[in-house]
This record gives structure tokens, sequence and C-alpha cells, in this order.
């Protein structure tokens, strides 16, 4: 300890008392991790990974280090303006500037560095950086493993490179200010932070080979200037970007053995990792923002400090960061995804970190986040189990979640099951989409009513048309987005869920029942009412190209919320009901209980032509009782109201008879459901 000792003193920038801290390694792995990795890389099922995970670093060693004459750009920054659409980077042009291609038209797009919405090339630079940054962790856990200098040399060329460069990289945010949340590498405190975790852990194995000239150089140009001077002024609160930003503050905290920034990272009472697991986690154990990417990312930013905390003798594992690993595994479609809900697209359960979750927990629920076929990740070489259970193949069956608001009913076997999720839960913070009540239906191994997602939040569509009620499948009132709201649980059972919309428009309420007949049928009885006469449109979104469409007229749409991104709109009344099909298979009916207009359009998609097939059934006045089916074998079930009031209503579908009451509230009936089919 004597290095480390005089290290500290020769730190003048460091504010923070010196932690009582074990030799390094202590990030990545600590001493012992690095042994049981030398031993697991002479196994005849880990050599060839090791072999390739060598290889790709001994090619970066073959190239040039040269930084990036200037800083990135935020990567939502691009996508088409035009379409909407994630660019794809074409041929190299000039240095460091490169043809930027639509995958909508294939028009070539080039950069305008004097906008950062048009700055192409600097998000591109963007990925120059990152490779950088993993490059030092990459050659770091390689010198450990073999004791070969040109690894840490090559570790120490781009940290000093980074070093002395820093802060010539001006301040600057996603919209290019010069002020705090922005950073000197990335735009934006998060990306800067996503960028210094692997260095800080590349820093951390090769740290005994650096000089103290060398280390005080990296501790001030690049470590403290980073993370004490750039990131941690930020202040966040619960938010998935502070645990990324506590990740990196708390990481160079470890390296250095600066006190207060690991009591930063991990005690702060409004913004450290213990106030992000004790505020920000559901009891269910999905993260508050209610977008499954941002629940994974949110797990990506904290395993690194948890880890590095663990291998400095502070034990982070606890029961919420379990919780949150565990709730992906059990509220998955059964193929294995989850749902589009709120900023984020479909996610797939199966990820690399599960390898690191089961090495630490040992659940063998964990199994089913564990990637399908040969454990070939750098976590599985890292991490892994030497022996991991097989995943149970049986499903959960329906179950809701309410601290999240998620009412999932389930029937079948295997990825051929139905599944349907109806989201009524807390609004998501500044990643909430206005959309409850809103649900996604899959059968046979897809998802059959989409939800909208996301897509890059420089995409114009993100607002327009993502953050919109329109694009979900849920209410829409007076042709204005619904307010953030939190909805309930009203009902509950093996074959039907009811839940309340909560305060999505004043006077308004929403109460949505689905009841999943058969996995080929699913009725839906959606009650409204309001304390004026109103426009309700209820939406939906079917996977597929619709199919005979009935005739209809040209519709007449609101210019804004969603409305005017549909294209091919038509409008016809339905005085006997209406059946809607697309070329799946799905069919939609409709009962003829009330005066309804049926819209039929198509949404956006990936892209602006990338349609959807849309249907909004449109009523007006101060009560719509909306009684429906999905029908996923072809054979469409017209829904008959066979008794109606207030607080109930009685649908006959097929042999079934079933009574749905909002009073008390129930859902029965008076056959068996499995006789409708």
């Amino acid at each position: 300890m004597a290095r480390f000792s005089l290290l500290l003193l020769l730190l003048p920038a460091l504010t923070g008392r010196a932690a009582n801290l074990p030799q390094h390694p202590r990030l990545l792995f600590d001493s012992a991790g690095v042994e049981r990795l030398k031993l697991r890389i002479r196994q005849p099922e880990w050599a060839p990974q090791w072999k390739a995970f060598r290889g790709s670093v001994d090619s970066a060693l073959a190239q040039t280090v040269e930084l990036p004459p200037r800083a990135a750009n935020w990567w939502h920054w691009y996508v088409c303006p035009t379409h909407g659409a994630r660019l794809t980077t074409g041929k190299q042009i000039a240095p460091w500037q490169w043809e930027h291609i639509c995958p909508v038209d294939h028009e070539i797009l080039h950069g305008d560095a004097s906008r950062p919405d048009r700055d192409f090339d600097a998000c591109v630079i963007s990925g120059v950086h990152d490779r950088y940054a993993r490059e030092v962790q990459r050659t770091g856990v390689v010198y450990q493993v073999t004791g070969e200098g040109k690894y840490a040399a090559r570790a120490r060329e781009i940290l000093l490179a980074y070093a002395a460069k820093y802060s010539t990289y001006p301040l600057h945010t996603t919209r290019g200010q010069a002020q705090v949340g922005g950073g000197h590498v990335h735009s934006q405190t998060l990306d800067e932070s996503v960028w210094l975790i692997p260095m800080a852990q590349g820093a951390d194995l090769v740290w005994d080979t650096l000089s103290e000239a060398d280390r005080v150089a990296i501790a001030n140009g690049l470590f403290q200037a980073a993370a004490r001077d750039t990131i941690l002024v930020h202040r966040m609160g619960i938010h998935n970007i502070q645990n990324w930003k506590n990740s990196a503050v708390g990481l160079t905290g470890l390296l250095l053995g600066d006190e207060a920034l690991i009591r930063a990272a991990i005690d702060d009472p409004d913004r450290g990792y213990r106030a992000q697991m004790a505020k920000g986690v559901q009891p269910d154990g999905a993260w508050f923002e209610g977008a499954w990417g941002y629940h994974f990312y949110t797990l990506s930013a904290v395993w690194t400090l948890v880890e590095a905390a663990r291998n400095c003798g502070t034990d982070l594992y606890g029961e919420p960061l379990k919780k949150m690993f565990m709730a992906p595994v059990m509220l998955a479609m059964p193929n294995g995804y989850l749902p589009a809900f709120n900023d984020s697209t479909e996610v797939n359960v199966r990820n690399d970190l599960y390898e690191l979750a089961y090495a630490r927990y040992r659940e063998a629920a964990f199994a089913r986040g564990l990637p399908a076929g040969a454990r070939r990740s750098e976590f599985a070489l890292w991490f892994g189990a030497a022996e991991v259970p097989g995943p149970d193949a049986k499903l959960p069956g329906s179950r809701n979640s309410i601290s999240s608001g998620y009412a999932i009913l389930e029937r079948g076997e295997g990825e051929q099951a139905t599944w349907l999720c109806l989201k009524y839960g807390p609004h998501g913070g500044g990643h909430g989409h206005p959309d409850k009540n809103n649900f996604v239906l899959y059968s046979r191994g897809k998802v059959v009513f989409p939800d909208s997602g996301t897509r890059p939040y420089g995409s114009p569509l993100h607002l327009e048309w993502d953050k919109v009620s329109l694009a979900h499948n849920t209410l829409v009132v007076d042709g204005a987005s619904q307010a953030e709201a939190t909805g309930k649980s009203l009902a509950f059972g093996d074959r039907f869920a009811m839940t309340d919309a909560g305060n999505i428009y004043p006077g308004v309420r929403f109460i949505r029942t689905a009841v999943m007949l058969s996995e080929n049928l699913i009725l839906f009885v959606d009650r409204v009412t309001a304390d004026k006469p109103r426009t309700f449109d209820l939406a939906m979104h079917i996977a597929g190209k619709w199919m005979n469409l009935p005739r209809g007229d040209g519709a007449t749409l609101p210019p804004s919320a969603g409305y005017q991104h549909l294209k091919d709109a038509t409008v016809r009344g339905a005085p006997n009901g209406m059946t809607l099909s697309v070329d799946s298979g799905v069919a939609i009916a409709l009962a003829a209980n009330q005066p309804t207009d049926v819209i039929t359009a198509t949404g956006v998609g990936k892209s602006t032509e990338d349609r959807v097939p849309l249907a909004i059934f449109r009523r007006t006045g101060q009560a719509a009782d909306y009684v429906w089916t999905v029908s996923l074998d072809g054979k469409p079930a017209m829904p008959a109201i066979v008794k109606s009031s207030s607080d109930a209503v009685s649908v006959k579908v097929g042999e079934a008879v079933v009574t749905v009451s909002t009073s008390e509230p129930s859902v029965r009936w008076e056959a068996e459901m499995r006789a409708t089919r």
C-alpha cells in the first residue's frame, strides 16, 4: 500500500479522503477473479472463446491510436429528417466525414457540424470514442491474464491520450450548449458516464504498471476531470441516467481511492445507488420508468458499481437488485421478449447480464434469462457459473403485477400460447407514454396488437407519434392525448382482467375488461363515461394488412395528436355491428349496441413509410359501451349484448354468456368458456 499512499499525496486535485481499499485490480475483477479466469480459459469449452477475444484485441493493437479531433454528438440525432428512420453509415469521404444513408429511400445525406441535429459525422465519431474506451478495458483483461506488457502499454497510450485531450473538447450538450449536463467527449453526462466506466475498469487492470507521473496525469486530466468536474456536478434524482453517473463516479472513486466520490455514488440520500434501489425499483422488481429497455439499461449501469463494490468488500447485491433481475423473466411474453411499452422497443429477456445474476444469486429462475445455445458472451467468460440449470419450459400463467400495473392473461403452451397484457400502472416519468388501459396481444409466436414503442429521440415521430395516445391500443377523447395518470386493477382472475385508467381526462372514466375466452378468442368490454358530451375514439393497431375493408368515405381527421400521420383513412357507419380482418387471420368484431363511426387507416410503423393497420371506433355522447372481440383463428365471433345497465353488461359469445359488472366489480359467465371454440 506504500505506493498507493504516495500516489494520494501526489494528486492535488483529489478532494476526497483516502479510502481503505484492497490492491489493484478491484473493479471488473479482483485478484481471485483473475485467477478464476485464468483457470477457465484452459478448459476446452472456454479456450476457443478466449482465443477469439484475445484475437480481436490483437487486431486492435495493429491500429494506430488516433483520437477524433472533436467530440461526439447525441446518437439520437442520427435519423433521417424526412422519414424518422435511423441512418446507416456509408463510405468515408474525407477525414472524419462519411456518407449517411436513409434506409427508406436510400438518399445520401451529409453532416453539418454547425447544427447538432444535422451533425451526422459527430454521431459516427461517438462510436470511435466508445471503441477506445472498450479497448482500454479489453486490453486490460488480456494483460491481467497473460502478463504481456504490450497490452498494458496500449491501455496506457489511450489513457494518456485522453488525459491530455479531455479538457480541450469543449463542454457541450445535445443542443450544442456549454452548460452543466453536457460532456466533453460526449454531449451529455449520461454518455460521458457510459464511456468513462470501461475506461476506469481498464485503467484499474493496468494501474500497477503505470508510473507515478502517469497516474497523476490520468487521475487529474481524465478521471477527476470527467467524474468530479463534469458528471458529479450534474445532479439528478431517481432516474436511469443517474445510475450510469453513480457508476462512473463510484468506479472513479474506487480506482483512485477517493472516499468522497465513493460515498456520493453509493450513499447520497437523494440519488446514490441505495436511494435508486429503494425508490426506483417497484415492489415487483420493475424499474419505475415502465420501459423495459430502460430496465435493462439501468441493470447495465448498476452491475459495474455493484461488482466493484463487492470486490472492495461492500455487498450491494441486495433484494431490490435481485427483484430487478426477476421481473423480466416473470413478465415476458411466451417468446421471451418484453413488450414495447413506453420509451422502449421490444426487449429480449435473454440477456448476458443473467450470467452474472445467476453466478451471484444462484436463482434457478434466472436460467430463463440466459441466452439460448452456447454460452459465448464476455459475461459468461468472465463471471459465468460452471453449470447452469436449463430454463423451465412451463409458462408462469396469468398474473397481475399491481405495483407496475401489468395485468397479464395467458393460455396455451410454449411460444404458441396466447398472451395479453393490460397496462394500467404509473406513468413512468419522462419516459412514460399517455396510454392507460393500453394492451399488447401476442399469439402463436408474434405480436398481433403491437405498441408503438419508441425510436431515436431526434426523430420528429418520437413526439408526434410514439408519445401520443392514438399510437396505442387505448382511448382518445376529443382528439387529444391522455394526461399523465396512474390507473388501478379492479378485478383479476385466471381468464379476465378489469382495470381503471385513472384520471386520463377531466370528468372521464375509462374501465376496460378483457376476457380470454380461449386461446383464439378475447372479449373486450370497454365502458366510458363523461361529465358532458364528448367524442370517444377507441384506437387499435393490428399487425398485417387490411383485407376486404367495408366501403367507406374519406375521413376528416384532426391535424395533430397523431392523426396527422394517418394515411388512407375512410369512415363508415356500423348499424349492424362490423367485422374487420387483416391478412394474418386476425379479426375484430364490434357489437351493434350504439351508433358508431368505424374509421380505418394505417398508422406509423418503423418509419413514415412502414404502415400498420389502425381502426378507430368513434362514438359521441356522455357514455359509451364498446363490446368487441378479437379472433385469432380466422373465425370472427360477433358478440351479442343480452342485457345492459349503467353498472353491468351481459354479452353472449358463442355458447358463453359473460357478465361484466363495474359496480362490484366482477366478471362471471354462465357456460364453460372452452365451449366458445
